[in-house]
């Protein structure tokens, strides 16, 4: 079970003054030739956004000194998650999807890169399915309340008050017509199988995503007791319909996971008996192997390569230095590749911490991550061609 040290150099692809990021792991900030780059840019990075801040939203031309071209901006955003802006998936040399804050709504846009033609949705949207026609999503201000930094701050939320609302929870939005209705409610999932440890909590949900093909997205239900600062966790699978909900772990934790194709799932999480570990979980089963078993002591942010070989994640500050880690691990070898070790600001902390969430390319060979190692937020890519093929 070897670990090995290989670190690649990693290129700032943004340019200019302002501070830079994408978001999520879970996206391909690239368009599908491979030019062109999704980016967030703000004035400043020392504090979460205010009512009134905006972040500009535009794409990076690698072709062309990585020149920057601003789209639009948002009123819609986080530093861990952005505007959940990404590339529409039936049309991912052209169209773009992004949160806005639209009057006194939250709401998507749907954007032309070429023409500039933009689409309203009256609703905000979390997860695209894999053909670009459906969206799920969930409350944003009261994800927000419960979990600044991924939720949004201007609007108030409507459920304070409430522990589990009947009202709000996941919707599932048609991205043609913009038409949406909920699915799953949090009364529903706080009904769901409860425990002791539900009495006197509030409960949210957090984390969508939809599988390969479509047929199923997860999603992680969450509650505290307002005399307790740590949450619990419970990870479920859906239909797109919300029926079929199945509860994959129970508490007290699931964290960052990815599907790995239409019913097996990478999480990092925590079992009965076994401790916290990066397990692959079967859908609608209790089945979980252990992935990497002692090569991975610590939570990341996971992603499956697009040949499904390789794994890729980072780890959070180290307590000596300070520094994250990107790893890439070979599932065939049992390798895991330490490709870089980057310094992390302490006064970067909770909400406004700038974690790297690694993305790959669409054709694998290459990663962006954030970082702020150079003393400001920015984006970077690491071409990783020769251990991806120095394995085959």
């Amino acid at each position: 079970m070897p670990v090995i040290e290989k670190f690649l150099p990693a290129e700032p692809v943004t340019p200019g003054p302002g501070h830079w990021w994408f978001g999520y792991y879970d996206k391909f900030p690239w368009d599908v030739t491979g030019r062109y780059m999704l980016a967030m840019r703000s004035e400043f990075m020392d504090r979460p956004p205010r009512s009134g801040d905006r972040a500009e939203i535009g794409t990076i031309d690698l072709n062309s000194g990585c020149a920057w071209r601003k789209l639009d901006e948002t009123g819609a955003w986080n530093w861990q998650q952005g505007s959940m802006l990404q590339w529409l998936p039936d049309a991912p040399d052209r169209l773009i999807l992004y949160n806005i804050l639209d009057g006194d709504r939250y709401a998507c846009a749907i954007r032309d890169v070429r023409n500039g033609e933009v689409r309203v949705l009256p609703r905000p949207v979390y997860a695209v399915s894999p053909d670009g026609k459906l969206g799920i999503t969930l409350d944003f201000a009261r994800l927000h309340r419960h979990r600044p930094g991924y939720g949004y701050y201007v609007l108030p939320d409507s459920t304070l008050g409430d522990p589990a609302p009947a009202n709000v929870g996941i919707w599932l939005v048609d991205l043609r017509t913009g038409e949406s209705r909920l699915i799953v409610s949090i009364r529903q999932l706080a009904g769901f199988e409860p425990d002791e440890t539900m009495t006197g909590a509030s409960h949210w949900v957090n984390h969508l995503q939809f599988n390969a093909d479509g047929s199923r997205f997860v999603f992680l239900h969450r509650w505290r007791n307002l005399e307790k600062k740590q949450h619990r966790t419970r990870m479920f699978t859906a239909n797109p319909d919300g029926s079929e909900l199945y509860c994959l772990n129970g508490p007290p934790m699931t964290s960052h996971f990815d599907w790995r194709d239409r019913e097996y799932i990478l999480a990092w999480a925590e079992r009965p008996g076994v401790g916290k570990r990066y397990f692959l979980f079967r859908d609608r089963s209790r089945d979980a192997e252990i992935v990497g078993d002692g090569l991975f002591p610590t939570d990341g942010h996971c992603s499956w390569s697009p040949d499904r070989q390789w794994i890729l994640t980072d780890t959070y500050p180290d307590v000596k230095d300070n520094k994250r880690t990107l790893i890439l691990y070979h599932l065939a070898s049992n390798t895991r590749f330490d490709v870089g070790r980057f310094y992390s600001p302490p006064e970067l902390a909770d909400e406004i911490r700038c974690d790297l969430h690694p993305r790959w390319s669409r054709d694998g060979r290459k990663v962006c991550f954030d970082s702020a190692h150079e003393g400001t937020r920015r984006m970077y890519v690491m071409d990783v061609s020769e251990i991806i093929e120095g394995t085959r």
